[in-house]
C-alpha cells in the first residue's frame, strides 16, 4: 500500500478545528485543494459525499463521490474513493496536544493494481496539495479563533 502523510500544529482547540473541517460548504473560503460540491450531503459514516479537488491551484476540478468510512466527533474524519483497480482512503485526525493546541494529521492511502501505475505520478503533487491544505486550515482556524 502506498501512502502520503502530512501533519501540522494548530493553535486552537481541537473542537474548533473539527468544526471547520465539518463545515465543508465553507471549504472554498480557505481550502484550495478540496471542495464541497453538494452541501446537502453531510459527512456521515456510510454515506456518500460529493467533493472536488485540485492538486494545483487554478487547475480544473476533479469530482469524486467518496463514502465516509469514519466520522468520530473531534477525532477523525475518513472517506474512501474507488474506481476499478484504484482505491484511495483519506483520513483526517485531530489530537489535543495541550491547552488550545491541536495536531492535525492528514493521511492518504492508495491501493489496487492501478496504484503501481498512478502513484509514482501523483505522489509528489498529492503531498504538496495536502500540505497546502494543512497550512490553509491552520491560517483559517487561527485567524477565526
Amino acid at each position: 500500500m502506498a501512502s502520503v502523510y502530512v501533519e501540522i500544529e494548530i493553535s486552537a482547540p481541537r473542537e474548533r478545528v473539527w468544526q471547520v473541517l465539518m463545515a465543508k460548504q465553507r471549504w472554498k473560503e480557505w481550502n484550495s485543494f478540496l471542495f464541497d460540491c453538494d452541501a446537502s450531503l453531510p459527512f456521515q459514516t456510510g454515506e456518500v459525499v460529493c467533493l472536488g479537488f485540485r492538486r494545483h491551484p487554478g487547475e480544473s476540478e476533479t469530482l469524486i463521490t467518496p463514502v465516509c468510512s469514519r466520522v468520530q466527533r473531534n477525532v477523525c474524519l475518513a472517506w474512501i474513493s474507488e474506481i476499478p483497480g484504484f482505491r484511495s482512503q483519506q483520513v483526517f485526525e485531530l489530537q489535543e496536544i495541550g491547552v488550545g493546541r491541536t495536531k492535525y494529521t492528514h493521511r492518504q492511502e492508495f491501493s489496487g493494481f492501478l496504484c503501481r501505475v498512478f502513484f509514482p505520478f501523483i505522489r509528489q503533487d498529492e503531498q504538496k496539495a495536502m500540505l497546502r491544505m494543512a497550512r490553509e486550515l491552520k491560517r483559517f482556524v487561527e485567524r477565526e479563533f
